[in-house]
């Protein structure tokens, strides 16, 4: 298969996964191996991420330049929730990137297989169960990040399950909601601040890696990692709208089940 065509099936892949709870680096890893692709130093998984940054701002752009502008203004009457919003994204940033920063060597090393996807996707998958039982008879709210942002408190507490997303398998997206709805907030509001504090984090990650293995990446890696970006950027734009509406009236059972599944169908397949 032409790694042309591979980069478009992973960035559908990352596109479709990304901000479902249901990890999209452990799917690329997966994706790869089944594919057969050898990705640059695990370069590749990681960089197309940058194309589900641009979704979510693309997809914000109208907040995102409402609150730029209420962030430099100086007057006393305006808005000052955007502040709060984005001194939590801050504050829930910083736990996963010190950790990121001393063991990301080791987790490259050691956890991106196969065998840790599966049993992270398990693991992570009852805890979606454990949650939405615990969530069941809890009104949902329905209330916008924007109007009502996470207290500083909340913020921290979203932050340090992100560091349990640096296993692959496990979900950034399904480890922040997981996190957010534990500290108390309604589904729709932990989705939007995933999606929020996806900008920082996959952002920062992409950027660091490229860095890391820039010359280790020819002429025709950067092409294919162009084209996975483009990819993953149009899928995930529309995810987003649709896990959107998903959560404005369902829960997240179906996605636990989903991962313990495909999660025991790996096992099965690396066992025998």
């Amino acid at each position: 298969m032409p790694e042309w065509l591979i980069a478009v099936i992973a960035g559908v892949v990352e596109g479709v996964t990304e901000f479902l709870p249901i990890s999209s680096t452990g799917h690329l890893i997966l994706t790869s191996d089944l594919l057969q692709f050898d990705s640059v130093e695990g370069t590749f998984e990681i960089f197309i991420q940058i194309g589900a940054v641009i979704a979510v701002i693309l997809y914000y752009r109208t907040e995102l330049q409402l609150q730029a502008r209420n962030l430099v203004s100086n007057d006393s009457k305006i808005n000052t929730s955007p502040r709060q919003l984005w001194l939590g994204i801050i504050i829930a940033f910083i736990p996963a990137a010190i950790v990121g920063l001393l063991l990301g060597e080791q987790i490259d090393e050691y956890l991106f297989n196969p065998t840790t996807v599966a049993l992270a996707l398990i693991a992570g998958g009852i805890l979606f169960l454990l949650v939405e039982n615990y969530m069941k008879d809890k009104l949902s709210e329905q209330e916008s990040i924007e109007d009502k942002p996470l207290t500083l408190k909340q913020a921290l507490w979203v932050g340090v399950w992100q560091v349990l997303a640096l296993i692959p398998g496990m979900s950034r997206s399904g480890m922040t909601i997981i996190g957010g709805m534990i500290s108390g907030l309604d589904r729709q509001r932990a989705t939007q601040f995933s999606f929020y504090l996806a900008m920082p984090t996959l952002g920062a990650a992409t950027l660091f890696t490229l860095a890391k293995n820039l010359q280790t990446v020819s002429t025709d890696d950067l092409i294919i990692l162009a084209i996975g970006t483009v990819v993953s950027g149009i899928v995930a734009w529309f995810s987003i709208g649709w896990l959107l509406r998903y959560v404005a009236t369902n829960n997240f059972v179906i996605f636990g089940y989903y991962r313990i599944i495909v999660g025991v169908l790996i096992l099965l397949s690396v066992i025998v």
